[in-house]
């Protein structure tokens, strides 16, 4: 349990902070979504959905799992911890460089492949790949060095930052320009799209970010251990693959619904954007999976050092199931709530919310069992596992959306994901065995799926939005009665073998 505790504390300092810069950032959502409801902001929503997806693909490329091998080898014998922030950082830096100037050489193709109107998105896109790539090493430092004060307040102020300069462009910018129409602010920003104000944001928020990790990235040298660089690149190259294939089941779908929808181009850049909102109400279980993976990362790497890691583990993922049914019911309970998290003319979409749901509980779970591969060094089981994912997602939505539209970009999402659980789950128990608790599990998602049908039904039947919350409410009260009850007996069970064992 002392165990569980450090990485429950490690989750909430490194996590919250995180969460709390995601959380920000997600007050975006609202703001675009009911701000921006004409054919323009349409079209403007459409393509960050477009941009935002591809810049995965490309931080896939820019960081090629460097962090992982940065927490890696840091926990390793003999390595001085310096000689690995300058290896490391001095690696990204040159890759960053060239990597960068390769898109912005080839804007014009990347832009006629994206299916977008300015050749300046990709300028802007590729100028926040940079900046927050070479923030990367210093951000993995500070989580290395238990620094959690400085990380949260670096990353909220860049949020902040964003955010601000995102409601001065939407909001207040135009009328701006109308009373200042020959000032140098309105020459310049009042022909740009709003896509690309949008993108300013972004980056001016990411180099703000930059400028405060100054203190980190000012300790580099330009000193390079090739012996150690080899060793880095050794480990970290094969997740470019597993990055690759990951980013295709998170963010393809969008890019493949914008160009395959069975409608006019301004109408798929509308569906797009709408399924992009959607998947955003999936807030409280990516925002905890994401917070989870930095904490856990390098916790499992610790911990597999110790006798017990596999009980841990298995520890680990018990709470971790509980948790994703937690924040399943809490959203789909109460949709009728966060459904004015968007704007109306978006809200046709929320059907797909709660496949998308079930398929982030998935890559949740997913995440907990890959800790088998990386800390056996066996990353080609977790590069084919992505692949077949990849290639599932790939083939699903190409064959449906034109029939299904973003539905069968949510059915291809879910059937990706618990794949590949299962998959991981299958080979880990062969190589890594784990004893996960597997019935009481089950028994978690019974009651959740059998709570969410009976809040579908009510749905059909009451009209009312009090009823429905009300209902929900003694649902979700009721499923923390279960897991309370439950656990306690479970811990009283533990603590009377100890006492018989003493």
């Amino acid at each position: 349990m002392s165990q569980l505790k450090k990485l429950a504390s490690q989750t909430v300092l490194y996590g919250l902070s995180n969460i709390l810069a995601k959380m920000l950032n997600y007050l975006l959502t609202p703001l675009l979504s009911y701000l921006l409801i004409d054919h323009a902001g349409q079209i403007a929503n459409g393509n960050l959905a477009i941009i935002y997806a591809s810049m995965t693909f490309f931080n896939v490329f820019f960081t090629y799992g460097m962090e992982t091998a940065y927490f890696r080898f840091s926990n390793k014998e003999g390595i001085i911890k310096n000689n690995l922030f300058q290896t490391a950082f001095s690696s990204l830096l040159i890759s960053t460089i060239f990597f960068a100037s390769i898109i912005f050489l080839c804007r014009n193709w990347f832009s006629n492949i994206m299916v977008l109107d300015h050749s300046v998105f990709i300028n802007l896109m590729v100028a926040i790949i940079a900046v927050d790539t070479i923030a990367v090493i210093p951000f993995a430092k500070l989580r290395q060095e238990q620094r959690p004060l400085k990380y949260a307040f670096i990353k909220v102020m860049g949020i902040l930052c964003t955010i601000v300069l995102t409601v001065w462009f939407v909001a207040y910018s135009p009328q701006f320009i109308i009373r200042h129409p020959y000032t140098l602010y309105a020459e310049y920003f009042g022909n740009l799209p709003t896509t690309a104000l949008l993108l300013i944001a972004n980056l001016v928020g990411s180099i703000i970010t930059l400028l405060l990790l100054n203190k980190e990235w000012l300790q580099f040298r330009g000193k390079v251990d090739f012996v150690l660089w080899k060793q880095i690149l050794l480990y970290s190259l094969p997740f470019i693959v597993i990055g690759l294939g990951g980013m295709i089941n998170e963010v393809i779908d969008r890019i493949m619904l914008s160009r395959l929808f069975n409608g006019t181009a301004t109408e798929a850049k509308a569906v797009t954007a709408t399924y992009n909102f959607s998947y955003k109400l999936a807030i409280f279980i990516t925002l905890f999976i994401q917070a989870f993976k930095m904490a856990a990362e390098p916790f499992f790497f610790n911990q597999s050092k110790e006798k017990n890691a596999t009980e841990t583990y298995a520890k680990v993922m018990h709470w971790f199931v509980i948790t994703l049914c937690i924040a399943f019911l809490f959203t789909t309970l109460y949709i009728d709530v966060f459904k004015f998290f968007i704007g109306p003319q978006y809200r046709y979409g929320l059907g797909v919310v709660p496949i998308l749901l079930a398929a982030n509980v998935c890559l949740g779970i997913y995440y907990n069992l890959a800790v088998w591969y990386k800390v056996t060094d066996k990353l080609m089981y977790g590069m084919g596992i992505t692949l077949f994912g990849a290639i599932v997602t790939i083939g699903i939505n190409f064959y449906f959306i034109p029939i299904f539209g973003m539905f069968a970009c949510a059915w291809a999402t879910l059937i990706c994901y618990g794949s590949m659980m299962l998959l991981s789950y299958y080979f880990g128990q062969k190589h890594y065995k784990v004893p996960y608790d597997l019935r009481s599990m089950g028994v978690y998602f019974l009651i959740t799926s059998i709570l969410f049908l009976l809040q579908n039904l009510i749905s059909h039947e009451f009209i009312s939005v009090k009823i429905r919350v009300i209902f929900g409410s003694c649902f979700f009260l009721f499923f923390l009665m279960v897991v309370i009850k439950k656990e306690s007996i479970k811990m009283s069970s533990i603590v009377t073998v100890r006492k018989n064992q003493s």
